[in-house]
């Protein structure tokens, strides 16, 4: 490489990046292209429960995931606003419950933002774990104690320390695109 060559090449190479805040001020792609982005995040369906001040509470979430196995630490995205995030907070508990993938109704239900409490929890064994609505017949489920809240945006980080956990045999219900799925291929055994 001749020397000129080799000068604009270390000149590029230790060229500063654009400083942090010019990235912050570029306004970024508009929330539509976002959620069409964010549609194609393959995720398991969850829903989130916790006990309030009029009894139990909850919402279908889409985005768990673990964050930590010692300890052990799960962390869950809920909306802002929500009276089951309200209820989190306030408790300081709360239960995530993986579906299983013939619990397509029940997901939609505790997505519907028209649906109260009460009817979101008709029909369903529930039972208390720590203080905590635990819903039986899920593919897994663990009680956590809240251990950060943090606000992203419009919606919350949920770190929950998990204190109990039940995990069960079958497919997990998956959202993709906008619509519920399945896994294929044979059913792995319960892990505990």
């Amino acid at each position: 490489m001749n020397a000129r060559l080799r000068l604009v090449a270390d000149r590029a190479a230790t060229a500063a990046p654009p400083p942090v805040e010019a990235l912050h001020e570029e306004p970024g792609p508009d929330a539509a292209r976002c959620l069409g982005l964010y549609a194609k995040l393959a995720a398991g369906v969850a829903v989130v429960t916790a006990r309030g001040d009029g009894g139990p509470l909850g919402m279908t979430v889409s985005a768990v995931t673990s964050l930590s196995a010692r300890p052990p630490l799960l962390l869950a995205c809920l909306r802002d606003g929500s009276r089951t995030l309200a209820a989190v907070r306030a408790r300081r508990t709360f239960a995530v419950h993986l579906l299983r993938e013939e619990q397509q109704d029940l997901a939609g239900r505790f997505a519907s933002p028209t649906t109260t409490a009460a009817e979101r929890f008709a029909g369903t064994d529930t039972r208390q774990i720590l203080g905590v609505p635990v819903l039986a017949g899920s593919l897994a489920w663990s009680v956590c104690l809240t251990e950060d809240v943090r606000r992203y945006g419009d919606h919350h980080l949920v770190v929950g320390r998990v204190a109990a956990v039940h995990v069960g045999a079958g497919r997990p219900l998956l959202w993709h695109d906008r619509r519920f799925g399945s896994l294929t291929g044979p059913v792995p055994d319960a892990a505990g």
